[in-house]
C-alpha cells in the first residue's frame, strides 16, 4: 500500500525525509518521526501508512502552510495540540 503526495511536494518531502534521518535506528523501517505541539513539541514515531488519510493528510497542509518544509529542528512539525494528535492517531490506528 502506498500513499501520494502531490508532485510539487516531493522534492521538498525527500529532502526533509533525509535530512530528518541522522540516526535510521531511532525510526523503524515503513515509520517516520514527527514533532507535535504548538508551543512545546514532542517527537512522534508513527508509520508511513497514516500519511495516507485525508484527516492526517490536511495536518500536512496545515503544516506546510505554517511551517513550510524548512525547520530548524530537522523535522516534520505538526501544528497541532498533542491531545488532537494522539486522538488522530488512535482512529488511525483502528481502521
Amino acid at each position: 500500500m502506498g500513499f501520494r503526495l502531490p508532485s510539487s511536494l516531493i522534492p521538498q518531502a525527500k529532502q526533509l525525509l533525509r535530512r530528518s534521518s541522522g540516526n535510521p535506528s531511532a525510526v523503524p523501517k515503513g515509520h517516520v518521526a514527527v514533532y507535535v505541539g504548538e508551543f512545546q513539541r514532542k517527537r512522534f514515531v508513527i508509520p508511513i501508512s497514516y500519511l495516507n488519510h485525508l484527516s492526517f493528510q490536511q495536518l500536512l497542509s496545515r503544516a506546510e502552510e505554517e511551517f513550510g518544509f524548512d525547520h530548524p529542528e530537522g523535522g516534520l512539525t505538526i501544528p497541532c495540540g498533542e491531545d488532537a494528535f494522539i486522538d488522530l492517531t488512535s482512529r488511525l490506528q483502528a481502521c
